[in-house]
């Protein structure tokens, strides 16, 4: 029998859409054929989840330093769940659809569960459930996101978050922080740092030779000096540097223009400056609205973070809040981040 990676699946916050886009994702037949996922989190949440929306599965538990057992059945056509769990959240204990310290406490434990699975070779890389900020501060968690909790898990200094959606791949200098802490946070060493992590991501993806483009941070990527000197001064000496380490690099381009040239198939990747200009054209392909109404609907889109000792892909949106356990949340980006670690598993132990 072909041997399938184990892929740990965190649940994400209890209270949000989490767990039933990990339960709908791991029962896809595409996803059981390439892949054996584990979905960390609380077997009593997940099956009340999937008795309340009707989804038909059955729970296997598993210890955490047994899901890899080899002797451990697998059937991809058998709609049963492996779990490991954390016993750390149960229904009544919180509200579905509202932020709880419970749950952002949860929500940091199976996150760290995971990634000590990955790091023991338990798992060959992790797929991450949506998180609320406000809820893992409120449970005491310092980091402010997943990006820097898992960097502090695996004590990783130098990483960068990149989405992808579609063609579009788009890679981050800052992300969370106030727009105007940016221009100081855009140094020659960030950028240089973030168009490396970028170009080793995509050889993890099997893109041989990746053209990556530098957006501007300025309009027009400053016009020289006259609307901006990060342009001038910090991101085109780190273009160059690139450049001279054999780097296919181009850069500063302005950013009304560069992502569609990458669209266009002139580039593998964008690196953009900060968060929203590197989200806004990634969820502008990954969010469709419905007619009349405005409210989005997840089609595709997928978190990366760049620069970890293991690999980990992520859900390209939130918790959700106002549709969590209505069953209408649509768990295409979670199993386009599952399909998203397989390849990368497979081209890392190549």
């Amino acid at each position: 029998m072909e041997a399938f990676p184990t892929i740990a699946i965190t649940m994400g916050d209890p209270a949000g859409i989490g767990p039933e886009i990990a339960l709908q994702a791991a029962l896809e037949v595409q996803v059981r054929s390439r892949c054996r996922p584990a979905i960390v989190g609380s077997l009593a949440v997940l099956e009340n989840v999937s008795q309340a929306l009707g989804i038909a599965c059955s729970f296997r538990p598993v210890p955490a330093e047994g899901a890899t057992n080899p002797s451990l059945p697998y059937n991809p056509a058998e709609p049963v769940i492996d779990v490991i769990d954390l016993a750390n959240c149960r229904p009544g204990e919180f509200v579905v659809g509202q932020i709880s310290p419970i749950c952002g406490k949860a929500a940091a434990e199976y996150i760290e569960t995971a990634v000590r699975l990955a790091l023991g070779g338990k798992a060959e890389a992790i797929v991450t459930g949506p998180i609320h900020k406000e809820a893992i501060h409120l449970a005491g968690v310092g980091a402010p996101g997943h990006t820097e909790m898992l960097a502090q898990l695996t004590g990783v200094k130098d990483y960068a978050m990149m989405l992808v959606a579609g063609g579009l791949r788009v890679s981050h200098v800052t992300t969370h922080i106030a727009l105007k802490e940016v221009p100081q946070r855009i140094t020659c060493e960030r950028v240089y740092t973030v168009i490396r992590l970028t170009h080793d991501g995509l050889a993890a993806m099997g893109i041989s030779a990746p053209r990556i483009a530098v957006a501007g941070l300025n309009p027009h990527s400053g016009e020289g000096g006259l609307f901006g000197l990060e342009d001038r001064d910090e991101i085109l000496p780190a273009v160059r540097r690139a450049q001279r380490d054999g780097l296919h690099v181009a850069g500063p381009v302005p950013a009304d223009t560069v992502f569609v040239r990458a669209l266009a198939g002139e580039y593998d990747a964008v690196v953009a400056m900060y968060h929203d200009q590197g989200h806004i054209p990634v969820k502008l392909l990954g969010f469709k609205a419905h007619e009349g109404r405005g409210a989005k609907t997840v089609v595709s889109g997928v978190n990366v973070t760049l620069g970890l000792p293991i690999i980990r892909t992520s859900v390209d949106h939130g918790v959700a809040f106002d549709i969590a356990g209505k069953g209408v949340a649509s768990w295409q980006s979670m199993v386009d981040a599952i399909h998203l670690a397989v390849e990368m598993s497979r081209h890392k132990t190549r």
